[in-house]
């Protein structure tokens, strides 16, 4: 089910889990390498409606724009669409449930669930924890437009 080149276990960045401890904080380290998952409504990027590029808090590969972004009203920051080819997608048994997982292409870390029930003409919504990302804000430079 992966939908990139890459086989989850065999990616660019390649680091020890003392390595990731290192270089992510506690609670990133727990979602992003343990699966973790943060409360609803508690993520710094929920609400962000800025223009620029969601990227991935391990190793800064870009994997979501802000017109991929909606408010999906549940809890996480939702996405309809990855950039192409960022992310890879895995059953999750975990939890008694059927899920599809979403992990970085680059460097296998978690990013949330994908689900079928997207308003948009997508379908899907990528629930993405916003402990997973980094957001690199557009320049007006970058937008086309005049300072």
């Amino acid at each position: 089910m992966a939908t990139s080149s890459e086989k989850p276990g065999n990616f660019e960045v390649q680091k020890t889990e003392a390595e990731w401890k290192a270089v992510l904080t506690p609670d990133r380290y727990q979602v992003l390498r343990e699966k973790g998952t943060e409360r609803p409504f508690s993520g710094e990027l929920l609400f962000n409606e800025e223009k620029g590029v969601y990227t991935c808090g391990a190793c800064g590969e870009a994997l979501f724009t802000s017109d991929m972004k909606f408010d999906s009203h549940c809890g996480w920051p939702s996405f309809d669409r990855e950039i192409e080819g960022k992310v890879i997608k895995k059953p999750d048994y975990s939890h008694g449930m059927v899920r599809t997982e979403i992990l970085c292409a680059k460097c296998g870390s978690h990013l949330g669930h994908i689900f079928d029930d997207g308003p948009t003409e997508t379908g899907m919504r990528y629930c993405v924890n916003s402990l997973s990302l980094d957001f690199e804000k557009k320049t007006d430079a970058q937008q086309g437009t005049k300072p």
